[in-house]
């Protein structure tokens, strides 16, 4: 089959399109800066020549947005809306054109639309949408807003012959430099991976073997429109995860962070607080209803998985640069 992924060069997308490519399927990245064979450039806005990517296509998964890993200044912030609406209009007007249009339509959206809650949890029927909480920032509203005006694109997209997903994805764990799982080992190797603010706020998370089957799953299911939530079926405590992650590597102290010291680590690392107090608590409601089975459900294991590929590919790239095949390009590659 053929893939179209639009915004695929972050850490999902090279997930996905590593996947995808060895299981033997076309993949076509599209990318403001194209820079390797499958790239093909866009602009996120406008119809262009890439729209003949995704004409004769079998699915699209759009990721494309501004990274949120940043600081939520009003700017970003607006980049982020605009990055994410924009992109989502314009695939489905290329969608719409196309004379043989794609099957399945994959828009990738966000965990954050639920409610920032810690008595039960979020699921696609019974779950709580965010933005009118008391007691949290109100700028965290404004998340809210952003997944929920993402989605409303892919709603209002005339495709009658396109199915239509929207990927509700909670944080992917992966060994990939620069994902989720290596900014918290870091911190744990640091000795920082200790309870934040408490740490009793629910992280959701997903093992990306299992994201990668999941939406090979929905691809295969034509039963299955609108939202699904992308998250292992057993979220847990902040305060937890860094335990069983810090268990996996072997690390034995993770020094707790109070609220401000937490605003001075996210102000340092050019992030923000949001991703580290709002409590998501998402269970995957649709995809267990439909069958689909999570090799990676519980997190200890999941942890001690990602531990051991982690070691692995370090381990290789680190004997690569012994052999003298470059530190520039080949190690930094494995990921």
């Amino acid at each position: 089959m053929k893939y179209v992924i639009p915004g695929g060069t972050g850490q999902v997308g090279t997930i996905l399109n590593r996947a995808l490519t060895a299981a033997g399927h076309e993949v076509a990245v599209l990318t403001r800066r194209p820079a390797r064979p499958g790239e093909v450039p866009w602009d996120g806005r406008t119809l262009g020549p890439w729209t003949e990517e995704i004409d004769g296509s079998d699915v699209v998964i759009n990721l494309a947005g501004r990274s949120v890993s940043c600081r939520y200044t009003s700017d970003h912030l607006r980049d982020m809306m605009a990055s994410r609406v924009d992109s989502a209009r314009v695939v489905g007007q290329a969608i719409a054109a196309s004379g043989r249009p794609p099957r399945v339509w994959l828009q990738m959206s966000t965990a954050t639309v639920y409610a920032h809650r810690f008595d039960a949890p979020n699921d696609e029927d019974s779950g709580v949408i965010g933005g009118t909480e008391p007691g949290v920032p109100g700028y965290w509203a404004y998340s809210v807003d952003i997944a929920r005006s993402w989605e409303r694109e892919l709603e209002r997209a005339d495709t009658p012959h396109t199915r239509k997903v929207a990927l509700r994805s909670a944080m992917v764990m992966s060994p990939d430099r620069g994902g989720v799982f290596d900014v918290l080992l870091g911190l744990a190797r640091l000795g920082l991976g200790g309870p934040v603010a408490g740490g009793a706020q629910y992280v959701s998370w997903i093992h990306d073997h299992d994201l990668v089957r999941a939406v090979e799953w929905l691809v295969d299911h034509d039963e299955i429109t609108g939202p699904v939530n992308l998250a292992a079926p057993h979220p847990l405590p902040q305060r937890q995860l860094m335990r069983d992650l810090r268990s996996a590597w072997g690390v034995p102290v993770g020094l707790p962070a109070t609220r401000w010291m937490a605003e001075l680590g996210a102000f340092a690392l050019r992030t923000d607080t949001e991703l580290l107090l709002k409590s998501r608590r998402v269970v995957p409601g649709r995809l267990l209803r439909a069958g689909f089975a999570f090799d990676h459900p519980h997190w200890r294991e999941a942890a001690d998985d990602l531990a051991r590929r982690t070691r692995d590919r370090r381990t290789t790239a680190h004997r690569l640069r012994g052999h003298g095949t470059g530190g520039h390009g080949t190690a930094g590659a494995i990921t």
